[in-house]
């Protein structure tokens, strides 16, 4: 039986009705997947020509801004599912051009399908020689995530033909080309910042295997990478291909909402990822373990935790109110890459202390502080040598293939519009123009003038 039918038989439409307490009038707002259209607030008014209601809804916390068939999360039961498929499956038997093809088709490929997919990204993989030149322009200690901004973003001036976005071979040509020079311009920018030689792609390697060979080849005629570093790396991608309407993607919408080429709307995306709050979180974590030290000192970590004294990065999430899937999934890969590196790295005992600590105490289980993708994915970056100015480049690398798969459904949505939200103004109005000379204030401002403190609307 339907939900229309259902709704009929007990009674109950699929709809809202509010009551304007201000002028006694009832308004019925349709529901429709649990939610209502903001628009439909408007009819709202005291005075016909009022604007009629809106919602405020700051950072955009309880709005949804979209219609997508791409990302599934129920953050309450900790599942992450990319076209109806498991997190867990994908990673288990997919590879991250196989998630990146399911990302942007919206169903997992045949053999003959992956193939050309493979091969398509595989030899795009080379960049311009004039964007190699651009990179080199920068300074030493440019940092890499500014340097991917810039480049990502040129890259609309090497293919002009990407602003016909209604083109499919072109959008097919941008997805591909975004994608397969993503890890090229990532180790470039980790080169010049070591101050090294730019290594090119090889293209009888992996996606993952060619990205390693980029970073780390040195004197050796033939770089091998190693099967478990291989593997650690393609399932950290996968895990980061893509995650919901986050910050850098609803970034990548609101720009591509323009209609602006492919090129530029990613490189909003990565812009909107170069801040700590949304990509920097596995250095912190780093951070934290170390100025933790040593595993005796979890205890007064915790307590001081508790306290509000210290911030335990890592833990909890905005989406997940249980253990987050992914990191689960790379907890188990954690110490292959330890023993591919020979490294026995003491943050490691520290981590998987302080997680069994704070798991066994009810202070942070009855708030689902659970550890994140964040809380081990840097400790993988770490032990293949990788500073923590890289870390949020690589974390670019697989979310390029949501970035695009969310323009390219973007761009076929009939609902969408360019972006425009409203705002509560609470400035001044109608004042009076002052002359400069008749204008009072101090002869001398020692900085920039004083923040004006924003006015509450209730008591304006």
């Amino acid at each position: 039986m339907g939900t229309e039918e259902s709704s009929i038989e007990s009674g109950v439409s699929e709809t809202l009705t509010i009551t304007d307490n201000r002028t006694g009038k009832s308004y019925e707002v349709p529901i429709t997947d649990e939610t209502i259209r903001a628009i439909d607030l408007r009819q709202i008014k005291v005075n016909p020509d009022d604007f009629g209601m809106m919602t405020y809804d700051p950072a955009y916390t309880n709005t949804a801004s979209c219609r997508s068939a791409i990302t599934y999360i129920d953050g309450d039961k900790g599942i992450l599912q990319h076209r109806g498929y498991p997190i867990e499956a994908l990673c288990e038997h997919s590879s991250y051009l196989e998630v990146a093809y399911l990302l942007v088709f919206g169903e997992l490929p045949t053999t003959p399908q992956l193939e050309r997919w493979v091969w398509d990204v595989t030899h795009h993989t080379f960049v311009h020689e004039d964007i190699k030149a651009m990179l080199e322009g920068f300074r030493y200690d440019a940092h890499p995530m500014g340097m991917l901004v810039s480049a990502v973003g040129a890259m609309s001036t090497f293919y002009p033909d990407a602003k016909m976005i209604e083109d499919p071979e072109e959008r097919y040509m941008a997805a591909i080309r975004m994608i397969a020079k993503m890890p090229t311009l990532a180790a470039f920018s980790y080169r010049h910042s070591l101050g090294l030689p730019y290594i090119y792609p090889d293209n009888d390697l992996s996606y993952a295997g060619n990205f390693l060979n980029m970073l780390r080849k040195m004197t050796e005629v033939k770089f091998e990478p190693d099967p478990r570093l291989e593997r650690a790396l393609d399932v950290l991608f996968i895990l980061h291909a893509d995650h919901e309407q986050n910050c850098s993607t609803s970034a990548v919408r609101s720009v591509g909402s323009s209609q602006v080429d492919p090129y530029s709307a990613v490189a909003a995306g990565v812009a909107a990822l170069y801040g700590p709050l949304h990509g920097g979180a596995n250095e912190q974590v780093l951070r934290m373990l170390r100025r933790i030290e040593t595993v005796d000192n979890i205890p007064d970590f915790l307590n001081g935790v508790k306290a509000r004294e210290e911030k335990l990065m890592g833990f909890g999430h905005r989406v997940y109110k249980n253990y987050d899937p992914r990191a689960r999934i790379i907890k188990k890969h954690v110490d292959e890459v330890l023993d591919a590196v020979g490294l026995d790295n003491p943050l490691v005992e520290i981590a998987t202390e302080l997680e069994k600590r704070a798991l066994d105490d009810e202070f942070f289980t009855s708030r689902k502080l659970y550890p994140n993708v964040d809380f081990y994915s840097g400790l993988i970056y770490e032990a293949l040598g990788i500073p923590a100015a890289m870390f949020t480049v690589i974390f670019a690398i697989p979310r390029t293939s949501g970035w695009i798969s969310q323009w390219l459904e973007m761009t076929d949505d009939s609902e969408q519009k360019i972006a425009r939200p409203r705002q509560i103004y609470t400035g001044d109005r109608d004042l009076d123009y002052v002359p400069i000379e008749d204008r009072n204030g101090p002869e001398k401002i020692a900085g920039p003038p004083a923040r004006r403190p924003v006015k509450s609307r209730r008591g304006a």
